[in-house]
């Protein structure tokens, strides 16, 4: 009890200047009565239900399942060009397979999934346990050769280790696997005492393969010749140990959750802007120069959804940090969103228009998750035609309706690039937002009677 109280006094402390309500779409000529007028009605709710329906179960699910399973080697076969054809046997990387294990077992754990897929995420499972554990220093190698006998990259990276920990906590929910929860239970341990850093607070990002710390030579290649911290890998961490705490309600787990909500919401957030960046020394000075002064939008606004579940799951209320989630979500509409034809660009400099403005899939996945938990949140009709923007566009430009899932890259001219599965691409970010989304939508409807009261 006296932990939560901490946090809360914590986190009440950490003050952002709350926007008005008026910079949305404030140069679009959409003035107060016609936002007003923009709330769904049943028929809204209704439409934005069928649309991501039909990309879940039409597009999403039918490209990851059963085609991704590779029956030989274990695993999954994540090596697929833009047309959805698998270039081959390639190496498997630790986040994709993770992340693919995540989504059958949450597929599994809504309506829309099936005992196949149940399967489908046992079958992963033990390809991370059997191949992808290192049996001698514990935890997981970052990525193994198609077979998984043979670790191509041994070293331990939290990025990494923290969707494995997701993997194994969601899928022990759904199959009530005790080996799963018992791994992830070693795996939290093995963070924490390998590294967690007690003095700062957060995780240091990338360890040798004994978890000792890097050399000056691997690290010259890594990161700038300096050990750092990462806002996404904190992020990815968030989103684990939150999960982690629902399975478990570990205390420690609980006391490391408060401490990511306090990283997410102060540490990495550049209060002078109001918006978030990636790097930092140990005790998050943030890195300085042309190179650093940048803005993931994707980021930041899956940092604020993130952020939500969190303190849901953390026992705190979800209106303690509304002003941060303006903020931020306020910072990525006024510098990274596309007005006219809907979606979210990649990043920008600090205090300018994106200068990288490819729709990339992932960013649209959290601009479309986190513009709903914002409508939900405050029943304002701007954070509603936001998610209908960012949908239509996924629906008629993201979306491959004809090779499947979605198009990784698509630029300023409408023309797609990149694969539909590798290293980085998998059925996480725009599965985990139809599904996300879809059990939003009836909360939403709830919001719109409380509003209208």
């Amino acid at each position: 009890m006296k932990l939560g109280k901490a946090a809360v006094f914590l986190l009440n402390r950490f003050k952002i200047h709350k926007p008005s309500q008026r910079y949305l779409f404030s140069d679009s000529g959409v003035n107060r009565e016609q936002r007003s007028a923009s709330r769904p009605d049943d028929r809204s709710l209704g439409e934005a239900r069928n649309s991501l329906e039909r990309v879940l179960t039409q597009n999403i699910i039918p490209f990851w399942y059963p085609g991704v399973i590779d029956s030989n080697d274990g695993g999954y076969r994540l090596n697929h060009d833009l047309e959805g054809r698998c270039k081959g046997p390639a190496n498997k990387c630790l986040v994709t397979q993770a992340r693919t294990i995540w989504f059958f077992s949450r597929l599994v754990n809504s309506r829309y999934g099936a005992p196949e897929q149940l399967e489908a995420a046992r079958h992963g499972y033990h390809f991370l346990r059997d191949r992808m554990w290192d049996q001698q220093f514990r935890g997981f190698y970052w990525e193994v050769d198609s077979s998984g006998h043979n670790a191509a990259k041994p070293e331990k990276q939290i990025y990494g280790q923290a969707f494995a920990l997701y993997a194994l906590t969601e899928y022990a929910m759904v199959s009530g696997d005790s080996t799963a929860k018992a791994t992830a239970e070693e795996l939290f341990g093995l963070m924490e005492t390998k590294a967690h850093d007690k003095r700062y607070g957060g995780y240091r990002d990338i360890l040798q393969r004994d978890w000792t710390p890097l050399s000056p030579t691997v690290m010259a290649h890594a990161h700038d010749r300096v050990p750092i911290k990462r806002m996404n890998t904190h992020l990815h961490l968030l989103e684990a140990i939150t999960t982690f705490v629902a399975l478990t309600d570990e205390p420690l787990a609980r006391e490391r959750l408060l401490e990511l909500i306090l990283v997410n919401s102060n540490s990495v957030v550049r209060k002078d802007i109001g918006a978030c960046t990636d790097k930092y020394l140990e005790n998050w000075q943030p890195f300085d120069g042309p190179d650093y002064q940048r803005v993931s939008y994707g980021h930041d606004v899956e940092n604020i959804w993130l952020l939500v579940e969190a303190c849901k799951t953390a026992g705190i209320s979800e209106n303690l940090l509304a002003d941060l989630y303006r903020t931020l979500f306020k910072y990525a509409l006024d510098y990274g969103f596309d007005r006219k034809a809907g979606g979210f660009y990649d990043s920008g400099v600090f205090n300018a228009p994106a200068d990288r403005r490819k729709k990339i899939w992932w960013v649209q996945a959290e601009g479309l998750v986190a513009s709903l938990q914002m409508y939900r949140l405050t029943g304002e009709p701007l954070y509603w035609d936001c998610f209908t923007l960012v949908l239509d566009w996924i629906v008629k430009h993201q979306v491959d309706w004809k090779h499947g899932d979605w198009y990784e890259t698509v630029d300023e001219e409408g023309r797609a690039s990149g694969v539909k599965a590798g290293p980085w691409k998998g059925p996480y970010h725009n599965g985990r937002a139809m599904l996300r989304c879809l059990d939003m939508l009836g909360l939403c409807s709830v919001v719109e009677e409380s509003h209208s009261l």
